[in-house]
């Protein structure tokens, strides 16, 4: 019993000191702050795209003579 409860503490001692997985978490970490950050940034993008094309729009309307 004494030998298999040494051999499950082991095991348990080598899975909390393993970082094999520990680059895969980082990774997805940084490709979520990357992903946010371009989310974050097509919205101002998208708004001042609209805005000049609403410019221009108001421009191109006033330039038409009247019917």
């Amino acid at each position: 019993m004494q030998d298999m409860l040494l051999k499950f503490y082991i095991k348990a001692q080598n899975l909390m000191t393993d970082e094999d997985g520990q680059d895969l978490v980082e990774y997805a970490l940084v490709v979520s702050l990357l992903s946010l950050a371009a989310t974050t940034a097509m919205g101002s993008l998208a708004t001042a795209i609209n805005s000049a094309f609403t410019a221009i729009g108001d421009k191109l309307t006033a330039a038409l003579p009247s019917s």
